[in-house]
Parts: structure tokens; sequence; C-alpha cells
């Protein structure tokens, strides 16, 4: 066996697992020979796209709810006849169907895989999936099969590959890149099976084996004595603290010492809801919007997304619920909104910048919101405001929106208008937005731009550090100050589900914590287990 090699990267679903390592290949398999006859290509491609429907419909038959939601979302990408006509254009030209299909989904995978934002970034995944799939369907070459207990080792996976394996009988996922907010650590996530993302690549054999610790945020490759012997350890511990999370998940979340916090969920889309249980919860701190503008149908309209928050709104059954208005822009693509070319995506125009830049697209949002609002205990949150001007420009563009609904007789609600402090001005001087209705602190982004560190590339990974003084002492400002201005202030980032950081924004005075859906319990267990020391 080789020699032990550990690798560092990033929680994306939490665990431990060990087992023999299956090498993930995200090229698609063997390619066919072209014929040279276009017409045949096109056939060929047209067969290949719809027996991948047929394989997918197979998959999606088996499952539910979120999983067989993303499949769904995959039949419907295939079936739109925008992702192959670029592809059939280049077969009339004389390319064969299999460069032709690559390189059509290879420019928008592309786009997606460039974008510094988790969520958009994740969405390349679909893609790659769906470009894979038909690759294979060409060659003809079928599904690889997973043993019991793998761990699955690459550079990404993509949904369909994770949701053919039978994880029952154990194994994880080990991946070079990846993302936290995919659809396959969502996932993961949901059904138990421990993932780590970003590690950087590795050389990987033929006959390694490997331990994914999802609580470390590691891997093992061909572990030695001293690592089984961690991991054992481990593995005992998290088994013990599970019926824990699970003893306190339906309890208020109360610190040794009585102190009560409110333990809300984030929420990327309303499908991440069908399998939850609002009584787990205080409610939902963060929806982001931005599922809604990266469809296939191109921007939405009032009508579509107002079902959408409708949706998330009756689910929450009047907890509340802050929906943050569209974070995109710069680094961040939606056909036919954003920028193209900016020198410094990271520091564009996005968030409430596009917003304001779009005022009839933004326009259409806050008419939706405004509706939603009249459902029930619906507030709105701006992302990365720099300028207290910001702030006013988008409540007078609400109050414009209620107006309007009303005149047509249609139901809505003025809802609070707060932000996001994820923009060093704004964490340094809170005292200067005090026309924000809330403040919700995105711990993500702060860290990101205090610490001038990306947290998805490796070299740069150990310097983003939400544990820094410098950004606990920036919370500990914001809820101060959020106290004196008669402000509620709370935390929405990765931060807050983290153990290790618990204590610390307990003691900075925060009493609202939102978190990822699977990750309530762990929160309420770290929590509870917060005494008087850090009040």
């Amino acid at each position: 066996m080789r020699p032990a090699v550990e690798r560092r990267g990033h929680v994306a679903a939490p665990g431990i697992a060990a087992g023999p390592v299956v090498r993930l290949d995200r090229t698609g398999g063997s390619r066919r020979e072209p014929s040279g006859n276009p017409a045949l290509e096109r056939a060929d491609l047209e067969a290949a796209i719809a027996s991948s429907i047929v394989a997918i419909a197979d998959l999606a038959a088996t499952l539910e709810g979120e999983a067989a939601d993303i499949l769904d979302f995959q039949i419907a990408m295939l079936e739109d006849d925008a992702l192959s006509s670029s592809a059939f254009a280049a077969i009339a030209k004389g390319v064969d169907a299999g460069t032709a299909w690559s390189d059509a989904i290879q420019v928008q995978v592309a786009d997606y895989e460039a974008t510094a934002d988790e969520y958009f970034r994740a969405r390349a995944a679909d893609l790659a999936d769906i470009r894979d799939r038909v690759l294979r369907a060409l060659a003809h070459d079928g599904d690889t099969a997973t043993p019991p207990g793998a761990v699955l080792a690459g550079n990404d996976v993509t949904p369909s590959r994770f949701l053919s394996v039978d994880w029952a009988s154990g194994g994880g996922l080990a991946l070079f890149a990846g993302s936290a907010s995919s659809h396959v650590a969502m996932l993961a996530r949901s059904r138990g099976v421990p993932m780590v993302v970003g590690t950087g690549p590795i050389d990987l054999g033929d006959n390694d084996i490997a331990i994914v610790d999802g609580e470390a945020g590691r891997i093992v490759l061909n572990p030695g004595a001293a690592d089984w012997a961690a991991y054992e350890a481990t593995r005992a511990d998290t088994v013990a603290r599970s019926g824990r999370e699970d003893a306190v998940l339906r309890l208020p979340a109360q610190t040794r010492d009585g102190r009560r916090l409110s333990v809300m969920i984030n929420v990327a889309e309303p499908e991440e809801l069908d399998a939850l249980d609002p009584t787990t919860c205080d409610g939902i701190g963060l929806v982001r919007t931005e599922f809604l503008f990266h469809r296939p149908q191109g921007l939405p309209d009032e009508e579509t997304q107002y079902r959408a928050y409708r949706r998330i709104v009756e689910w929450a059954n009047g907890r509340p619920v802050v929906l943050r208005t569209l974070d995109a822009g710069g680094d961040k693509p939606v056909p036919g909104l954003t920028i193209d070319d900016e020198s410094n995506p990271f520091l564009g125009t996005r968030g409430i910048r596009l917003s304001l830049a779009c005022p009839d697209v933004f326009m259409v949002q806050l008419r939706a919101l405004a509706r939603a609002a009249a459902l029930g205990d619906v507030k709105v949150m701006l992302p990365m405001v720099t300028v207290p001007q910001e702030i006013d420009r988008a409540a007078a563009l609400l109050d414009r929106a209620v107006a309007d609904l009303k005149a047509e007789g249609v139901a809505c609600r003025r809802p609070a208008l707060g932000i996001m402090v994820e923009v060093p001005a704004v964490a340094i001087e809170p005292a200067l937005y005090a026309n924000a209705d809330f403040f919700s602190i995105g711990s993500n982004d702060l860290t990101q731009y205090v610490t001038a560190s990306a947290r998805d590339i490796a070299a740069v990974s150990t310097l983003n550090d939400a544990g820094h003084p410098a950004i606990l002492s920036l919370i500990r400002r914001i809820v101060e100050v959020g106290r004196e201005i008669g402000r509620d202030v709370s935390l929405c980032g990765d931060m807050g589900s983290d153990p290790a950081h618990i204590g610390a924004l307990v003691g900075a005075g925060l009493a609202t914590l939102s978190v990822a859906p699977p990750l309530v319990g762990r929160t309420k267990l770290a929590i509870a287990e917060t005494g008087a020391e850090a009040s």
C-alpha cells in the first residue's frame, strides 16, 4: 500500500466514513467514431438525448423529494431546445455529434465554474451531468457501478452519479474541487453521507483506501494505524453526538444557563423544504432568491416569483421568513441581466448595486415580495449594501411597488426592509445604516472581504478563518450598535452552525442564528452545551 497522505478541505456534509477509493470521471467515457454524415450525426445526438431523458426519468421514479426534483430539472433542461440548438447548428457545419454536444454544454459549464459564487458555481455540476450522460449514450457506455461502502474521489461528482449509488452500506465523497452549496452536497447532507470538498488535486492509485472526515474537513489516503485509531474514536463520538442532536432537534435552543436563542434555516430552493419539518426551526432567516433567475425560461415574471415565495411562506406557517433580493452580478452571471467582463468581479456590479442599476427587473421582484408579505411574517433583505443611500433608494422603490399594487386592488403589505452586513464598511460603522429595519451578518462574505481570501481556493483557504479576532470584533460591534439603535441582529453564514464558533457568537450577544437545514440539530446542541462563560 502506498504511504498515507492527508489533505484538508471544507466540510460539505458531516460524518465520517472509510472505504476503497473509486475514481470519478467527468469526461463522459469513450468517444464514438464520427460518421462524417451530418444527418446521421444529428439523428444519433437526438437519440442519445432521448435515451438520456428515459434513463433519468427511470432513476427519478425511484426517488422522491429534492432528489426527484433535481432529476426532473435535468429532464426539463434536456427537453429545452435552447440547450441543444447550438450543438445541432455545429453538426450542420460538419462537426461530429460528440464534439458538438460537448462544446455546446462546456461553454455554459465554464461560465458557471468561473463564478466565485458557490450557488451559481454549483449548478455547473448539473450541466456537466447532462453533458456526460448524453456522451455516454452516444458512445453506448453504461453507467459506472459503485461497490458498497466506497469513497468516491475526484474533481467533482454529478447528481445522477450520486443518486445511482446505494449509500445504505456506507461510503463517502472526497472532492478535489466541488462546492458545499451544490445539489450533491445538499443530497449528501440529507442522506448522512460524509463529504469533503476543496482538497486540491490528489494522486490516486488503483487500490487506495480513504477516510473521509466530514467533522474536521479532511481526507486521509491509505491511512496508517494511528489514522485508523483516530477514525474509530471519531466515529464513536459522531454516533453519540447524533443521538444528542436528535434529542434537542425539536426543543427550543437554550444555553446551559437558560438563555434562549432562535435557530432559523437558510433556503436556496423551495424544494429543500419538502422533506423538512417546520417545527424543528424558528423560521427562515435567509431565502436566496437566485434560484428563480437561473432557469432556462429566462428572467422570472412577477407571478412566477410570487408563487415561489408563497410556497415558502405557507411552509413556514406563521414563522418569520426573510427573503433576500437577488444577489447576483459581476462574478455571478444571470443571462440577460448581469454585466460581463468586469475586471474585478468580486468588487463589481453585484447584489443591490445590480438591482438598482436594473430598476425594471427590481420592481418586478419587489412587487412579488410585497404580495408575499401579505401572507405571513415576511421581511425583505438587501445584499451587498455599501452606503445608506442604497437602502433609501430601495425603500423608495418598495414603497412605489406597494402603492401601485394597492391602486390595482392587489393584496400586499409593506414588509420590513433590512440589510446583509457583509461589506466591511457596514460592519465598521453600522450606526450609519439606521435606515435599515434590521441587520443580518453574512459571515461568509464578511470573512472573505476582511481576510482578503476566498474559502474555495485551497492555497489561501486557511486564511479564510471566521474565527479571526477581527471578524469576532466586528460581530460584537454590530450587535452592540444594533442594541443601541434598536435593530435586531442575526447571523446567516456558515459560522452560525460551527460548534467551534457558536460559544463566541453567543458571547457576542447574538440571539438569532440561521443555518443550513441539516445542521439545525448540531447548532441547537452546541448552544445547549454553551454556558454562562459565553454570555
